[in-house]
Order: structure tokens, then C-alpha cells, then sequence
């Protein structure tokens, strides 16, 4: 076989001719102005409680109108204020966001496709036919016409084509975008690895090091290198991306959350070592409840501590049993604390549990 050459794919029954990656557009703030709609073409930015004059509380989403003022997820919500004075800052209400989300979802299982759910805003479908294009339009302008939300289509070969395929699909007229093999080097081939969905910049500066500086190198790479500098599953995996990927299956079951998680940005840092300690143990009971009321056991449980430099860490310890007990889950949570050495201010302390699926 031609190492050069990127194989088309070979469709099976559980394995369709195309993936559909459907990606809602600014869903949270989106979500928003379809229950205000006088704010339809300002300026919206949710995040915690709303309140852009509150220390340390940062963007959830923001709408197109804001993003043009260089307002994005994850910058703190005082600085989002000050690029775009005029924007209207709304609270998260994840239950509005699930409820949305569930009548999208309804939308795209109508078509009687198989559908594999990624979280609130975005899902694949896999369809085998000729025309997927036809079908990916018939998809937006149901969603738009039955839900007031809009969206956006990747068409690829794989689930990683298709992925990518959103981003061009963003920009493009028809909000429609096909990647496949026949297109995938010409588009992608000179750009940096770290364009590629699931490759980080740090991937990436590891890779220049060993003069692979572009899609093309890294698809053209010899496996056996890559797993000798990133190991031996890590390495070889890269390469697939670069060439595209390999996922075709569609998973249909009920998406579950692995974890559940929550964090906290302090209006001042705290030093004190027993306050830090109750703040993650109250996290740990409150997400216990939160995942008893699921039916969700947890597994693991996980402790994120920032300081005042913006240091980050994060810690995981596994659970003695899968459990709801809120003792056990705390002690885990405080055991997994004490791991830390903490001889700095925290600005931000989280807790993480990760779920049994079965």
C-alpha cells in the first residue's frame, strides 16, 4: 500500500457513507435571544451570574455581534464589559440550554438517521446516500424553521473530516462545508498540524522540532518516529489525523456525561488551608447530590487549584467504589487536596467526578 496515499473510506452497515457534524451557532447566547427577541442583532454575552462588574467571572459564550468586538468564551467577564461597553450580559440557565438542546436533537432524529449526540450544541449524523449536501440544507432549514436556532453543517468521509469541515462551514454561504478524501490534502495539506482537530500547539512546537511543520509532513511522517517521540499509541494516532482520521461509527445511545464538574473564582484569593479545604469538600457534596438526582454513580474524583499567578494544576484519585455516598465522596476530595503543595494565594478552586457509565 501507497503510505503517501490516503485510502477512501469503506462504508459497512454501521459505517455510512457520510457523517453529518451539525453545530449550532452561538447556542447559549442564540438560546437567549430566542426568548428576548429584541436583543436579535446586539451584542450578548452569558456567563455566570450576569454581572460583568463581578471579579472573576468569565464568558460563557457570545453572540456573532460580540465577537466582533473581540469578546469570546473563557475571558473574564470585567474585560469582555470593557471591549464592548454596550453588550447585554445575561446568566447562564443551563435548564433553558437542556431544553433547547433536547428539541434540536428531536429535529435531527426526525430524519430518521442514526444520531450520536456531542453535548448541548452539536451531534453527527451518518447517512448513506449520494447527495449528503442536499440533506445537510434540509437539516439547517429544519432546525431553523422548528426551533429559531440556527446552524451550521460538516460533510466528511470521518467523523474528524466532518469536524473539521464545521469550521470552513462557518464561513461559508450556504453554512455547508464537505471534506473527504478527494479534497482533504488540497484544503488542509499546508496547514500547521495544530489546525487539525484534536492536535494543540504544544503538539504542534514538538512536531516543528522534528521538522514537521505542516499537515502534508505530518501525514508523510514515518509511524515509527512518531512513536518513539510521542509513544507508541499517541504518536501513530497523529498521523491518522493528519490524514484525516478514521472514525465512521455512530454511537446512537443516550449521550452521559463522563463528568460532572464545578468551579469557583474567589472575589479574593484565599490562604487559608482549612477555608480552601471546606470550599472543595462543599463542591464535592453539592456535585454528589447533583449526580445522585441523575442516577449517576462516581468513580473518581478530581481537584483543580489556581493561583493568584494563574498557576494551574489538577489532581485525580479514584474512589474506593463507584458511590453517591457524599462522605465518601468528600473524603476522596480532601484526600486528593492534600496533594497539593499550596504556598501561594487560590483564586480558583474545582471539583471534578467522574461517572460510572454502566
Amino acid at each position: 500500500m501507497d503510505e503517501s496515499v490516503i485510502p477512501e473510506p469503506h462504508p459497512t452497515q454501521d459505517q455510512p457513507w457520510w457523517l453529518l457534524h451539525v453545530d449550532m451557532d452561538s447556542f447559549l447566547a442564540a438560546v437567549e435571544v430566542r426568548r428576548r427577541p429584541e436583543l436579535r442583532g446586539r451584542p450578548v454575552v452569558v456567563g455566570g451570574d450576569g454581572d460583568p462588574n463581578r471579579p472573576r467571572q468569565v464568558v460563557a459564550t457570545a453572540s456573532y455581534e460580540a465577537r466582533a468586538y473581540g469578546v469570546h468564551s473563557g475571558m473574564p467577564m470585567q474585560r469582555a464589559l470593557r471591549k464592548c461597553p454596550d453588550a447585554v450580559f445575561l446568566p447562564s440557565d443551563h435548564p433553558a440550554y437542556d431544553a433547547a438542546s433536547a428539541e434540536v436533537m428531536g429535529v435531527l432524529r426526525s430524519f430518521g438517521h442514526p444520531v450520536e449526540v456531542w453535548g448541548w450544541d452539536e451531534a453527527f449524523l451518518g447517512v448513506r446516500r449520494d447527495d449528503p449536501e442536499e440533506l445537510a440544507q434540509a437539516v439547517r432549514t429544519a432546525v431553523q424553521d422548528r426551533t429559531g436556532l440556527t446552524c451550521a453543517v460538516g460533510i466528511g468521509d470521518t467523523k474528524e473530516r466532518a469536524k473539521m469541515a464545521t469550521r470552513f462551514a462557518k464561513t461559508a454561504p450556504e453554512r455547508i462545508y464537505r471534506l473527504d478524501s478527494s479534497n482533504w490534502i488540497k484544503v488542509m495539506g499546508d496547514c500547521e498540524p495544530s489546525e487539525l482537530w484534536g492536535i494543540g500547539k504544544r503538539t504542534a512546537a514538538r512536531l516543528a522540532a522534528h521538522d514537521v511543520l505542516t499537515v502534508t509532513d505530518l501525514a508523510l511522517a514515518d509511524r515509527n518516529d512518531l512513536a518513539a517521540w510521542f509513544g507508541p499509541t499517541i504518536g501513530p494516532r497523529l498521523r491518522v489525523l493528519a490524514r484525516g482520521g478514521s472514525s465512521r461509527t455512530i454511537i446512537t445511545e443516550p449521550w452521559l456525561a463522563r463528568s460532572k464538574s464545578r468551579q469557583v473564582t474567589f472575589p479574593s484569593d484565599l490562604t487559608d488551608l482549612d477555608a480552601i479545604a471546606d470550599q472543595v469538600a462543599a463542591m464535592a457534596r453539592e456535585l454528589c447530590e447533583e449526580i445522585k438526582a441523575d442516577g449517576r454513580q462516581a468513580t473518581h474524583v478530581g481537584v483543580t487549584v489556581r493561583t493568584r499567578s494563574f498557576f494551574t494544576q489538577v489532581k485525580t484519585g479514584k474512589l474506593p467504589e463507584a458511590t453517591t455516598d457524599p462522605r465518601i465522596v468528600e473524603a476522596g476530595a480532601r484526600a486528593v487536596l492534600r496533594r497539593f503543595d499550596i504556598n501561594r494565594p487560590v483564586r480558583l478552586l474545582g471539583v471534578r467526578l467522574d461517572l460510572a457509565l454502566g
